[in-house]
């Protein structure tokens, strides 16, 4: 009997991921910050935030504490609204 293929790998952003990159994003411009000085911060490439933003990489539970910390916000503000609506 042939396996299932899996359609979505369990890795692959969700829209969950998605939603975070948004709310990073406009955090980040409402304190008028390029994509490079979190990335410093972080210790990643503005590429790397680009990626994070545009939910195409996911940001993991730590790394998304660091830039809670770089962007001064709680990490329950990024689950403000239902990310899945």
């Amino acid at each position: 009997m042939k396996k299932a293929k899996r359609k979505i790998s369990p890795r692959s952003p969700s829209a969950v991921d998605r939603y975070i990159g948004v709310r990073m994003r406009e955090r980040r411009l409402a304190l008028s910050m390029s994509q490079e000085q979190p990335g410093r911060e972080l210790g990643v490439s503005f590429q790397q935030i680009q990626k994070y933003e545009g939910g195409v990489n996911r940001v993991s539970a730590a790394r998304l504490y660091s830039i809670c910390e770089a962007l001064d916000v709680s990490l329950s503000s990024m689950f403000e609204r239902d990310p899945t609506k």
